[in-house]
C-alpha cells in the first residue's frame, strides 16, 4: 500500500525543461555568442577581398575564400621599414616566451615549496613583500628598470626582456604554488624528512610529481601573459627582438597607404593563434588545476 502511494505521489515526467534551466541555457548561449561573434567577424573579414569588405555586409560569409591576406600578413606585410610580415615576430615571441615561462615556473615552484613546507626565517615577510609588489603598476617600474638594465648592459636585448618578465611574474607564480602546496598534508612532507629526504630530493621526488595540475595552470597563465604583452616588449626587447604584438601594432596603425582590413584581421588572428590553441588544448587541465587548489588561501 505504501509503495503504491509513493508511486502515485511522484510528479509526472515532463519533456519540457524547467524555466531555471532554460534561463541557464539562454545565458550560456548569449555569453558564447558575445565572445564568438567578434572572432567570426575577424575570420570572415580576413578571408574576403577588399571589394567584398567595401560592400559593407559585415556578417556575410566570403563569396570567394581568399587566403592572400593571410599569406601577406605572414610574409610580406610592412611592420615598419621592413616588409617581411610577422613571421620574424613569431620567432622573437617564441624566443622570449619559452624561457620567460619555464624560468618563472621553476622559481615560483621552489619558492612556494620552501614557504609551504620548510618555512624559513623571514619567509612570511618575503611573501608579504612579493604580494605588495604584485599590486605595483608596471608603468611605475619601467624607468628604473631601463636605467638598471642599461647599467648592466642588458637593455634592448633578449636576456633583458626575459629577465623583466621573470621579475614581474614572481609574485603571482609564488602565490599560485604556495597556495597549492599548502593544501598538501604536512604529514607527507614530515614522513619524507624522516626517511632522510633533503630539500632538493623531496622537491624533485615527492612534490613535483604531485604538481601537474598547478604546473599546467601556471604555464597557461605565464605563456599567454608573455605572448600577449606589448608594453614590456616594446620598451625592453630592442629592435632586433620585437615580439609579434609590437609588429602587429605597426601593421594595424600604419598611416601610409590604403588600410587593408583583411590583412589586419589576418595578422591579428595569426598573433593570437598560439594562445587560442593553448586554451583549447589545455583548458580542461586549467579548470582541474584551479579546482585542485590553485586559488585556495
Amino acid at each position: 500500500m505504501s509503495h503504491s502511494l509513493s508511486l502515485s505521489a511522484r510528479k509526472p515526467y515532463s519533456i519540457w525543461p524547467r524555466p531555471a534551466r532554460l534561463g541557464i541555457y539562454g545565458f550560456l548561449l548569449s555569453t558564447a555568442a558575445f565572445f564568438a561573434l567578434p572572432l567570426y567577424v575577424m575570420l570572415t573579414t580576413s578571408l574576403k577581398s577588399m571589394d567584398e569588405i567595401r560592400d559593407g555586409n559585415l556578417f556575410a560569409l566570403p563569396l570567394h575564400w581568399n587566403f592572400d591576406a593571410w599569406v601577406a600578413a605572414w610574409s610580406s606585410a610592412c611592420t615598419g621599414v621592413a616588409c617581411e610580415g610577422i613571421r620574424g615576430g613569431f620567432v622573437n615571441s617564441m624566443a622570449i616566451a619559452i624561457p620567460s615561462t619555464v624560468i618563472p615556473i621553476l622559481l615560483g615552484a621552489v619558492n612556494g615549496y620552501a614557504l609551504s613546507f620548510w618555512r624559513p626565517r623571514g619567509g612570511n615577510i618575503l611573501f608579504a613583500i612579493l604580494m605588495v609588489a604584485a599590486f605595483i603598476p608596471v608603468q611605475v617600474m619601467i624607468f628604473p628598470l631601463v636605467r638598471l638594465l642599461a647599467a648592466i648592459d642588458l637593455y634592448s636585448s633578449l636576456p633583458g626582456i626575459v629577465l623583466v618578465h621573470v621579475v614581474f611574474s614572481m609574485p603571482v607564480m609564488t602565490l599560485l604554488f604556495r597556495n597549492y602546496y599548502s593544501s598538501i598534508p604536512q604529514e607527507l612532507f614530515q614522513a619524507a624528512r624522516i626517511d632522510g629526504g633533503g630539500f632538493v630530493r623531496i622537491f624533485v621526488q615527492v612534490v613535483l610529481p604531485m604538481s601537474a595540475p598547478i604546473l599546467v595552470v601556471a604555464a597557461i597563465m605565464q605563456l599567454t601573459g608573455v605572448w600577449n604583452d606589448y608594453l614590456l616588449g616594446l620598451v625592453f626587447a630592442g629592435r632586433e627582438n620585437l615580439p609579434m604584438t609590437v609588429q602587429l601594432n605597426n601593421i594595424i596603425n600604419t598611416t601610409t597607404g590604403t588600410r587593408l582590413y583583411n590583412l589586419n584581421m589576418a595578422a591579428t588572428l595569426l598573433t593570437s593563434l598560439l594562445p587560442l590553441c593553448v586554451y583549447f588544448v589545455s583548458g580542461r587541465w586549467f579548470v582541474r588545476g584551479i579546482a585542485a587548489g590553485a586559488v585556495k588561501g
